[in-house]
């Protein structure tokens, strides 16, 4: 959804280039969209048009193949296979989130975003960060508080999500898996006021700061929803190709 998006061109100059403090310009001319996008936009394109996750996962990197995939997807994506590679990268929680507005049920959102993750990252850390941030997505759009949805997501999912962003901030590194990313996302989200405080923080922790941000910005935007010009100035950045996608998801969608 746009909020990963947001995130996403947000936190593309600062993954290797930390920045451990939410005051920081929102936009620069260097913010770009990467993989992160890319996957996310393929998600809805597989939801729109009754594709495989694995197919559309392979056609839209096809198309984009140098937005910034890590190597095993890569592989993967170049390859003839479709079979599974049991990744627990934190890319299968980084494309989820429009099953959770697809989905009619969170019951629904936890299978479909089982079957996004399960087309590359089939181990049980990839499965688990996918429904941990759909079900955080479908919470916050059905008008879950945060607190329910904090007890949800560790009743459900074991994650620790009592530690504040502050101490993450001291001790966290860049870790591309969804057991080192999804619990920091989460509490960047529960930390939040709005939804650009979301989207800074998320960049304040350090680390993957794209795929975190993107994550946070997923669920913020069920929530707080997201000012325009901060969605303007995302989604100007993508290809025609990739926002017809999103805008035709949108009004499938009603939104």
């Amino acid at each position: 959804m746009k909020g990963s998006i947001v995130g996403d061109v947000v936190g593309s100059i600062y993954e290797f280039h930390n920045n451990k403090s939410t005051s920081f310009p929102l936009f620069s001319n260097r913010c770009r969209y990467t993989d992160d996008s890319v996957m996310s936009i393929a998600t809805m394109d597989a939801l729109l048009n009754k594709l495989s996750f694995a197919t559309a996962y392979k056609r839209w990197y096809s198309k984009y193949p140098k937005a910034g995939y890590g190597p095993s997807f890569r592989r993967w994506a170049q390859s003839g296979s479709y079979s599974p590679y049991n990744s627990y990268g934190n890319g299968s929680a980084m494309r989820v989130a429009a099953v959770a507005w697809w989905a009619k049920s969170l019951e629904e959102a936890l299978k479909l975003a089982k079957e996004s993750a399960m087309a590359t990252h089939n181990h049980p850390e990839g499965v688990k960060g996918a429904q941990a941030t759909a079900a955080a997505i479908y919470m916050a759009r059905t008008g879950s508080t945060k607190a329910q949805i904090k007890q949800y997501i560790e009743k459900s999912f074991g994650y620790y999500l009592d530690e504040s962003v502050d101490s993450i901030r001291v001790w966290y590194r860049y870790d591309v898996s969804c057991q080192g990313t999804c619990p920091q996302a989460i509490r960047c989200f529960l930390e939040s006021n709005d939804f650009e405080h979301a989207i800074r923080l998320a960049v304040s922790i350090g680390g993957d700061t794209d795929t975190i941000a993107c994550i946070t910005g997923s669920i913020a935007e069920a929530m707080f929803g997201i000012p325009t010009p901060i969605e303007q100035q995302a989604m100007r950045r993508l290809p025609a190709d990739l926002k017809e996608v999103v805008d035709q998801f949108y009004q499938r969608i009603g939104r």
